[in-house]
């Protein structure tokens, strides 16, 4: 076993007095293989700057700008973010939310819970069935 002892002791890393930037090393043992590298450096960026409540405000323009991002390559790394549970948004915000226990996600899976307003409007407007209780289409 590899005895650790403190390489530079006058710079020893501690909670910052104000904000939040801290990170939970679970993100990158549980969660890092299976982001894309661009999604990576979004957290990152964003546990870096978030509140102590993990908000941050930070628009499009200024994460496309920050990070050397393409609009299109932000909107999948976040996304990839949402998908694992790791971020909430809504705009002008977003949080970077406290690591999900295994097996635990706040989204529900395709065709459970909320839906997307254009699968409301396609279901509403699609051409009615037979409905096999009754006798008529």
């Amino acid at each position: 076993m590899i005895q650790k002892h403190v390489l530079v002791p006058q710079r020893l890393r501690r909670p910052p007095a104000t904000g939040w930037s801290w990170l939970d090393r679970r993100f990158l043992r549980e969660h890092g293989d299976y982001l894309s590298r661009e999604a990576v450096l979004l957290y990152l960026f964003l546990a870096a700057v978030a509140d102590r409540h993990g908000l941050s405000f930070y628009s499009d323009h200024t994460l496309t700008s920050r990070l050397r991002l393409s609009q299109p390559v932000l909107e999948k790394a976040r996304e990839e973010l949402l998908d694992r549970d790791l971020i909430a948004h809504q705009l002008p915000l977003v949080q970077v939310l406290s690591l999900p226990s295994p097996g635990v996600s706040r989204r529900p899976e395709p065709g459970q819970g909320l839906m997307l307003l254009g699968e409301v409007f396609r279901q509403a407007t699609a051409a009615p069935t037979a409905d096999p209780r009754r006798n008529t289409p």
